[in-house]
C-alpha cells in the first residue's frame, strides 16, 4: 500500500459518569465538547502512533482500550477501528487536537509518497464497505435483526433473558425471511443507498450501503434481499435513478486484510 494510513477530523460524542457512594446518586453530562478523537488507520498504524506513546500498543485487544500518555497529553487509546484494517483512537481533552494532529502527520511522514494522509468520513466509510461491515442506520437499525444482518454471532441465544431473544429465537427457528448480502455493479452505474433491487421486473430489496471501492476498483454495495435468493453468483439489478443496472451476489468481506 502506498498510503499506509489515514487520520479522521475530531469528533466524538462522549458521556461520562459520575457516581456516589449514595444509591441512585449517579450524575450523567454531556462533554462532546471537551474531548477530541483522532483516528489513525492502517497496517503501519502502530508502528507510527509508537513514534508518540510509551503505551504498549500491541498489547491493546481489539475492541479495548487503555490510558497513558499521547505526545505528552493524557489520553485514551482505543483499537476499535472500523475500517477493516489494524488502527487506534486517541481520545484527548479538545484543545489539544491540534497538537497531536500535526503531530501524528509529523510521525507518518505526511508529503511523502508513502506517508499518511489526512482522510474525511466519507473515504473512511468506502474502506468500511470494501471490508463488508455493517453499520448502524445503513445495514443494522430498530428494523432489522442481527440474524438477518449476518451477525448472529455476537449473540448467545443460550445464555442469560435479554430483551429480544424470545423474538431472535423464534426468527432462527423459523428461519431468517431475507438477509444482508454483498454485490458487484457488473454494468456501468454506481448504487447508493436506499436505491430498490430488482429481480425479473419487481422491487426485491433495498441497498443499505452502495459506493464505488478505490481500493478494488469497482462499483460495490451491500442490500438486503430474500433469503431465497440470497446466493453467490445471483444476478440482480439495482434501479439507479430509475435506470436498471445489472449486479450480481458475491461473497462478503469485499476486501480482507492480510494478518
Amino acid at each position: 500500500m502506498t498510503i499506509s494510513s489515514s487520520i479522521v477530523s475530531p469528533a466524538t460524542i462522549c458521556y461520562w459518569f459520575t457516581s456516589h457512594q449514595k444509591e441512585g446518586a449517579a450524575k450523567l453530562a454531556n462533554v462532546s465538547s471537551d474531548y477530541c478523537q483522532l483516528a489513525l488507520q492502517g497496517p503501519d498504524a502502530i508502528g507510527i502512533l509508537r513514534k508518540l506513546t510509551d503505551v504498549p500498543l500491541a498489547d491493546i485487544k481489539y475492541y479495548h482500550f487503555t490510558e497513558g500518555q499521547v505526545d505528552g497529553v493524557p489520553a485514551i487509546v482505543s483499537r476499535t477501528g472500523y475500517t477493516g484494517e489494524d488502527g487506534f483512537e486517541v481520545y484527548a481533552a479538545a484543545e489539544k487536537a491540534t497538537q497531536i494532529w500535526n503531530k501524528l502527520l509529523d510521525a507518518g511522514n505526511y508529503g511523502s509518497d508513502t506517508g499518511v494522509l489526512p482522510c474525511g468520513l466519507a473515504a473512511r466509510n468506502t474502506l468500511r464497505l470494501e471490508a463488508g461491515m455493517a453499520l448502524y442506520g445503513h445495514e443494522i437499525n430498530e428494523d432489522t435483526t442481527l440474524l438477518e444482518a449476518n451477525l448472529g454471532w455476537i449473540c448467545k441465544l443460550n445464555k442469560s433473558d435479554f430483551i429480544g431473544r424470545e423474538a431472535l429465537a423464534k426468527q432462527k427457528e423459523a428461519g431468517v425471511p431475507r438477509r444482508l448480502v454483498g454485490f458487484e455493479v457488473t454494468e456501468r452505474g454506481i448504487a447508493r443507498d436506499e436505491q430498490d433491487v430488482v429481480m425479473n421486473g419487481e422491487r426485491v430489496g433495498r441497498v443499505t450501503s452502495g459506493s464505488p471501492a478505490p481500493y478494488l476498483k469497482k462499483n460495490i454495495g451491500m442490500a438486503y434481499v430474500p433469503t431465497e435468493i440470497a446466493s453467490e453468483g445471483q444476478e440482480i439489478q439495482i434501479d439507479v435513478r430509475g435506470k436498471l443496472v445489472g449486479a450480481q451476489i458475491v461473497k462478503t468481506p469485499f476486501y480482507k486484510r492480510e494478518k
